[in-house]
Protein backbone atom coordinates (compact mmCIF):
# COMPACT_ATOMS: atom_id res chain seq x y z
CA UNK A 1 0.00 0.00 0.00
CA UNK A 2 2.77 2.42 0.95
CA UNK A 3 4.69 1.56 -2.22
CA UNK A 4 1.60 2.25 -4.32
CA UNK A 5 1.05 5.61 -2.63
CA UNK A 6 4.68 6.60 -3.19
CA UNK A 7 4.38 5.68 -6.85
CA UNK A 8 1.22 7.76 -7.17
CA UNK A 9 2.94 10.76 -5.58
CA UNK A 10 5.83 10.35 -7.98
CA UNK A 11 3.49 10.34 -10.97
CA UNK A 12 1.77 13.47 -9.70
CA UNK A 13 5.13 15.22 -9.20
CA UNK A 14 4.84 15.45 -5.42
CA UNK A 15 7.74 15.02 -3.05
CA UNK A 16 7.57 13.23 0.23
CA UNK A 17 7.01 16.55 1.99
CA UNK A 18 3.95 17.24 -0.12
CA UNK A 19 5.45 20.12 -2.14
CA UNK A 20 4.46 20.12 -5.82
CA UNK A 21 7.04 20.53 -8.59
CA UNK A 22 5.37 22.67 -11.23
CA UNK A 23 6.90 23.55 -14.60
CA UNK A 24 5.82 26.97 -15.88
CA UNK A 25 5.86 27.30 -19.66
CA UNK A 26 6.21 30.96 -20.52
CA UNK A 27 4.63 31.01 -23.95
CA UNK A 28 2.43 33.95 -25.01
CA UNK A 29 -1.15 33.20 -25.93
CA UNK A 30 -2.12 33.05 -29.58
CA UNK A 31 -4.62 35.73 -30.48
CA UNK A 32 -6.82 36.74 -33.35
CA UNK A 33 -8.54 35.30 -36.36
CA UNK A 34 -6.07 32.43 -36.69
CA UNK A 35 -6.75 30.96 -33.25
CA UNK A 36 -9.66 28.47 -33.47
CA UNK A 37 -9.58 27.80 -29.71
CA UNK A 38 -10.75 31.27 -28.72
CA UNK A 39 -14.47 31.86 -28.16
CA UNK A 40 -16.11 33.43 -31.18
CA UNK A 41 -16.76 36.65 -29.25
CA UNK A 42 -13.04 36.99 -28.48
CA UNK A 43 -11.82 36.67 -32.07
CA UNK A 44 -11.03 39.67 -34.21
CA UNK A 45 -14.02 40.90 -36.17
CA UNK A 46 -13.19 42.26 -39.63
CA UNK A 47 -15.34 45.04 -41.06
CA UNK A 48 -15.46 43.43 -44.50
CA UNK A 49 -14.06 40.64 -46.64
CA UNK A 50 -10.68 41.12 -48.37
CA UNK A 51 -10.58 42.23 -51.99
CA UNK A 52 -10.04 39.48 -54.60
CA UNK A 53 -6.47 38.30 -55.16
CA UNK A 54 -4.93 40.34 -57.99
CA UNK A 55 -1.63 41.47 -59.43
CA UNK A 56 1.35 39.35 -60.53
CA UNK A 57 0.31 35.70 -60.82
CA UNK A 58 3.54 34.42 -59.26
CA UNK A 59 2.56 36.17 -55.99
CA UNK A 60 -0.73 34.30 -55.74
CA UNK A 61 1.06 31.42 -54.00
CA UNK A 62 1.46 33.70 -50.96
CA UNK A 63 -2.32 33.79 -50.49
CA UNK A 64 -3.40 31.67 -47.55
CA UNK A 65 -0.05 32.00 -45.76
CA UNK A 66 0.88 34.28 -42.87
CA UNK A 67 4.22 35.71 -41.75
CA UNK A 68 4.92 37.16 -38.31
CA UNK A 69 7.42 39.47 -36.68
CA UNK A 70 7.83 40.17 -32.97
CA UNK A 71 9.04 43.64 -32.04
CA UNK A 72 9.17 44.68 -28.39
CA UNK A 73 5.97 43.36 -26.81
CA UNK A 74 3.95 43.14 -30.03
CA UNK A 75 3.56 40.42 -32.61
CA UNK A 76 2.67 41.58 -36.12
CA UNK A 77 1.21 39.16 -38.63
CA UNK A 78 0.96 39.77 -42.38
CA UNK A 79 -1.29 37.50 -44.42
CA UNK A 80 -0.87 38.51 -48.09
CA UNK A 81 -4.15 39.29 -49.83
CA UNK A 82 -5.93 38.94 -46.49
CA UNK A 83 -5.00 41.26 -43.60
CA UNK A 84 -2.43 42.65 -41.15
CA UNK A 85 -2.93 42.12 -37.42
CA UNK A 86 -1.18 43.20 -34.22
CA UNK A 87 -1.14 41.21 -30.97
CA UNK A 88 0.26 42.30 -27.63
CA UNK A 89 2.48 39.56 -26.18
CA UNK A 90 1.58 39.76 -22.52
CA UNK A 91 -0.27 37.85 -19.82
CA UNK A 92 -2.56 40.79 -19.02
CA UNK A 93 -6.24 39.89 -19.16
CA UNK A 94 -6.95 42.80 -21.53
CA UNK A 95 -3.99 42.40 -23.89
CA UNK A 96 -4.50 44.37 -27.11
CA UNK A 97 -5.20 42.52 -30.32
CA UNK A 98 -6.44 44.26 -33.46
CA UNK A 99 -6.63 44.43 -37.23
CA UNK A 100 -4.29 46.97 -38.85
CA UNK A 101 -5.85 46.65 -42.28
CA UNK A 102 -7.70 44.38 -44.70
CA UNK A 103 -6.43 43.73 -48.24
CA UNK A 104 -7.79 46.54 -50.40
CA UNK A 105 -5.78 47.48 -53.49
CA UNK A 106 -2.35 47.90 -55.06
CA UNK A 107 -0.30 51.07 -55.25
CA UNK A 108 0.98 51.61 -58.79
CA UNK A 109 3.60 54.04 -60.09
CA UNK A 110 5.65 54.04 -63.30
CA UNK A 111 4.23 50.72 -64.55
CA UNK A 112 5.21 49.04 -61.28
CA UNK A 113 3.34 47.56 -58.32
CA UNK A 114 4.95 49.58 -55.53
CA UNK A 115 2.93 48.41 -52.53
CA UNK A 116 -0.10 46.61 -51.12
CA UNK A 117 -2.64 48.72 -49.25
CA UNK A 118 -4.50 47.19 -46.33
CA UNK A 119 -7.36 49.45 -45.25
CA UNK A 120 -10.49 49.45 -43.07
CA UNK A 121 -8.73 48.12 -39.98
CA UNK A 122 -9.92 48.61 -36.42
CA UNK A 123 -11.07 52.04 -35.32
CA UNK A 124 -8.40 54.50 -34.23
CA UNK A 125 -9.91 57.73 -32.98
CA UNK A 126 -12.02 59.09 -35.87
CA UNK A 127 -10.55 56.87 -38.58
CA UNK A 128 -9.63 53.28 -39.40
CA UNK A 129 -6.18 51.79 -39.13
CA UNK A 130 -4.43 51.11 -42.43
CA UNK A 131 -1.14 49.60 -43.56
CA UNK A 132 1.05 49.79 -46.63
CA UNK A 133 3.18 46.73 -47.37
CA UNK A 134 6.24 47.18 -49.57
CA UNK A 135 7.65 44.10 -51.30
CA UNK A 136 11.43 43.75 -51.34
CA UNK A 137 13.83 41.14 -52.68
CA UNK A 138 15.01 38.65 -50.07
CA UNK A 139 16.37 35.13 -49.72
CA UNK A 140 13.21 33.89 -48.02
CA UNK A 141 9.62 34.92 -47.37
CA UNK A 142 9.63 36.97 -44.18
CA UNK A 143 8.14 40.04 -42.58
CA UNK A 144 11.28 42.13 -42.13
CA UNK A 145 10.16 45.44 -40.64
CA UNK A 146 7.13 47.22 -39.15
CA UNK A 147 6.81 50.88 -38.21
CA UNK A 148 4.11 53.49 -37.61
CA UNK A 149 5.19 56.63 -39.51
CA UNK A 150 1.98 58.42 -38.57
CA UNK A 151 -0.84 57.74 -36.15
CA UNK A 152 -2.90 54.71 -37.20
CA UNK A 153 -0.91 54.29 -40.45
CA UNK A 154 1.59 51.42 -40.51
CA UNK A 155 4.44 50.64 -42.89
CA UNK A 156 5.56 47.04 -43.40
CA UNK A 157 8.41 45.57 -45.44
CA UNK A 158 7.93 42.04 -46.69
CA UNK A 159 10.93 40.27 -48.23
CA UNK A 160 10.48 37.50 -50.78
CA UNK A 161 12.54 35.93 -53.60
CA UNK A 162 9.43 36.21 -55.78
CA UNK A 163 10.18 39.87 -56.55
CA UNK A 164 13.92 39.65 -57.15
CA UNK A 165 13.59 39.56 -60.95
CA UNK A 166 13.74 43.09 -62.46
CA UNK A 167 10.37 42.54 -64.17
CA UNK A 168 8.67 40.79 -61.26
CA UNK A 169 6.48 43.78 -60.32
CA UNK A 170 5.76 45.27 -63.76
CA UNK A 171 2.08 45.98 -64.36
CA UNK A 172 1.78 45.75 -68.17
CA UNK A 173 2.64 42.02 -68.52
CA UNK A 174 -0.04 41.08 -65.96
CA UNK A 175 -2.87 42.67 -67.96
CA UNK A 176 -5.11 40.73 -70.36
CA UNK A 177 -4.51 41.44 -74.05
CA UNK A 178 -7.57 43.69 -74.37
CA UNK A 179 -6.32 46.03 -71.62
CA UNK A 180 -2.79 45.94 -73.05
CA UNK A 181 -4.17 47.19 -76.37
CA UNK A 182 -6.02 49.96 -74.55
CA UNK A 183 -2.80 50.95 -72.81
CA UNK A 184 -0.95 50.98 -76.15
CA UNK A 185 -3.59 53.32 -77.57
CA UNK A 186 -3.37 55.62 -74.55
CA UNK A 187 0.40 55.88 -74.97
CA UNK A 188 -0.02 56.60 -78.69
CA UNK A 189 -2.59 59.31 -78.01
CA UNK A 190 -0.17 60.93 -75.54
CA UNK A 191 2.65 60.80 -78.09
CA UNK A 192 0.35 62.38 -80.72
CA UNK A 193 -0.61 65.09 -78.20
CA UNK A 194 -4.27 64.08 -78.42
CA UNK A 195 -4.44 63.91 -74.62
CA UNK A 196 -2.70 65.82 -71.84
CA UNK A 197 -0.44 64.21 -69.23
CA UNK A 198 -3.30 64.62 -66.75
CA UNK A 199 -5.68 62.86 -69.14
CA UNK A 200 -3.08 60.15 -69.67
CA UNK A 201 -2.84 59.55 -65.92
CA UNK A 202 -6.64 59.47 -65.55
CA UNK A 203 -7.06 56.96 -68.40
CA UNK A 204 -4.41 54.68 -66.93
CA UNK A 205 -6.11 54.77 -63.55
CA UNK A 206 -9.40 53.76 -65.15
CA UNK A 207 -7.57 50.94 -66.91
CA UNK A 208 -6.07 49.71 -63.61
CA UNK A 209 -9.53 49.87 -62.02
CA UNK A 210 -10.91 47.71 -64.84
CA UNK A 211 -8.13 45.21 -64.16
CA UNK A 212 -9.09 45.08 -60.46
CA UNK A 213 -5.76 46.49 -59.27
CA UNK A 214 -7.21 49.78 -57.99
CA UNK A 215 -10.55 50.60 -56.43
CA UNK A 216 -12.91 53.13 -57.98
CA UNK A 217 -13.47 56.48 -56.22
CA UNK A 218 -16.88 55.21 -55.08
CA UNK A 219 -15.29 52.16 -53.47
CA UNK A 220 -12.61 54.30 -51.84
CA UNK A 221 -15.01 57.00 -50.60
CA UNK A 222 -15.79 55.48 -47.15
CA UNK A 223 -12.07 55.17 -46.37
CA UNK A 224 -11.33 58.72 -47.53
CA UNK A 225 -14.09 60.22 -45.39
CA UNK A 226 -12.64 58.53 -42.32
CA UNK A 227 -9.62 60.77 -42.60
CA UNK A 228 -6.27 61.25 -44.25
CA UNK A 229 -3.11 62.42 -42.52
CA UNK A 230 -5.00 65.43 -41.15
CA UNK A 231 -8.19 63.45 -40.37
CA UNK A 232 -10.17 65.63 -42.80
CA UNK A 233 -10.62 63.58 -45.95
CA UNK A 234 -11.03 66.66 -48.19
CA UNK A 235 -8.40 65.67 -50.74
CA UNK A 236 -10.00 67.70 -53.53
CA UNK A 237 -12.09 70.85 -53.81
CA UNK A 238 -14.95 68.73 -55.16
CA UNK A 239 -14.93 66.57 -52.01
CA UNK A 240 -14.91 69.71 -49.87
CA UNK A 241 -17.91 71.16 -51.70
CA UNK A 242 -19.78 67.86 -51.44
CA UNK A 243 -19.16 67.67 -47.69
CA UNK A 244 -20.23 71.31 -47.26
CA UNK A 245 -23.47 70.62 -49.13
CA UNK A 246 -24.26 67.59 -46.95
CA UNK A 247 -23.49 69.53 -43.76
CA UNK A 248 -25.72 72.39 -44.90
CA UNK A 249 -28.61 69.96 -45.47
CA UNK A 250 -28.07 68.47 -42.01
CA UNK A 251 -28.05 71.93 -40.39
CA UNK A 252 -31.30 72.80 -42.21
CA UNK A 253 -32.89 69.57 -40.99
CA UNK A 254 -31.84 70.23 -37.38
CA UNK A 255 -33.14 73.79 -37.52
CA UNK A 256 -36.47 72.44 -38.73
CA UNK A 257 -36.65 70.07 -35.76
CA UNK A 258 -35.90 72.90 -33.32
CA UNK A 259 -38.59 75.07 -34.87
CA UNK A 260 -41.08 72.20 -34.87
CA UNK A 261 -40.65 71.69 -31.12
CA UNK A 262 -40.57 75.40 -30.33
CA UNK A 263 -36.95 75.40 -29.17
CA UNK A 264 -35.23 78.78 -29.74
CA UNK A 265 -31.79 78.83 -31.23
CA UNK A 266 -29.25 81.49 -32.11
CA UNK A 267 -26.23 81.39 -34.37
CA UNK A 268 -23.03 82.18 -32.44
CA UNK A 269 -20.95 84.95 -33.92
CA UNK A 270 -17.54 84.28 -35.40
CA UNK A 271 -15.92 86.49 -32.80
CA UNK A 272 -17.44 84.60 -29.88
CA UNK A 273 -16.28 81.30 -31.36
CA UNK A 274 -12.73 82.54 -31.69
CA UNK A 275 -12.75 83.96 -28.21
CA UNK A 276 -14.17 80.71 -26.83
CA UNK A 277 -11.41 78.73 -28.51
CA UNK A 278 -8.75 81.14 -27.34
CA UNK A 279 -7.68 82.10 -30.87
CA UNK A 280 -6.39 85.45 -31.90
CA UNK A 281 -7.35 87.23 -35.09
CA UNK A 282 -5.02 85.85 -37.76
CA UNK A 283 -2.49 88.27 -39.14
CA UNK A 284 -1.49 88.52 -42.76
CA UNK A 285 1.49 86.39 -43.68
CA UNK A 286 3.90 86.65 -46.52
CA UNK A 287 3.54 84.03 -49.29
CA UNK A 288 6.68 82.32 -48.06
CA UNK A 289 5.03 81.63 -44.70
CA UNK A 290 1.94 79.96 -46.14
CA UNK A 291 1.72 76.17 -46.26
CA UNK A 292 -0.46 73.94 -48.38
CA UNK A 293 -1.43 74.05 -52.04
CA UNK A 294 -0.14 77.34 -53.53
CA UNK A 295 -2.66 76.92 -56.37
CA UNK A 296 -5.48 77.82 -53.95
CA UNK A 297 -4.10 81.20 -52.96
CA UNK A 298 -5.62 83.07 -55.88
CA UNK A 299 -9.11 81.76 -55.10
CA UNK A 300 -9.17 82.69 -51.44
Amino acid sequence: MAAGLARLLLLLGLSAGGAAKMKVVEEPNAFGVNNPFLPQASRLQAKRDPSPVSGPVHLFRLSGKCFSLVESTYKYEFCPFHNVTQHEQTFRWNAYSGILGIWHEWEIANNTFTGMWMRDGDACRSRSRQSKVELACGKSNRLAHVSEPSTCVYALTFETPLVCHPHALLVYPTLPEALQRQWDQVEQDLADELITPQGHEKLLRTLFEDAGYLKTPEENEPTQLEGGPDSLGFETLENCRKAHKELSKEIKRLKGLLTQHGIPYTRPTETSNLEHLGHETPRAKSPEQLRGDPGLRGSL
